[in-house]
């Protein structure tokens, strides 16, 4: 009489499918908070976003932003930039 033994490969899979389910459903559920905070704070604000999108200049206010960002992540990427001048210096003068 033989006994079954438990497939550890197939368990193994079903334990890393699991948990790869559980981040899954931990995105999403982050995801969803996230949205659910931001449309508290536009119903509280009084702000209909489809309403004043449809508003007159609302595409060049977003044209706008998005330049503003890009000049901001620009500048922050420059000076992240810069702080690793002064080693890069050190390190050609060494070189000589």
């Amino acid at each position: 009489m033989t006994t079954a033994t438990p497939d550890t490969a197939h368990d193994s899979r079903l334990t890393a499918l699991e948990a790869e389910h559980a981040e899954e459903l931990a995105r999403a559920h982050a995801a969803l908070a996230a949205a659910q905070d931001r449309l508290y704070w536009l119903d509280r604000w009084g702000l209909d976003l489809n309403a004043l999108m449809r508003r007159r200049g609302a595409s060049e206010l977003r044209m706008a932003l998005r330049a503003l960002r890009f000049v901001a992540h620009t500048g922050l990427r420059a000076k992240a930039g810069a702080a690793h001048v002064p080693g890069r210096v050190r390190r050609a003068r060494k070189r000589r």
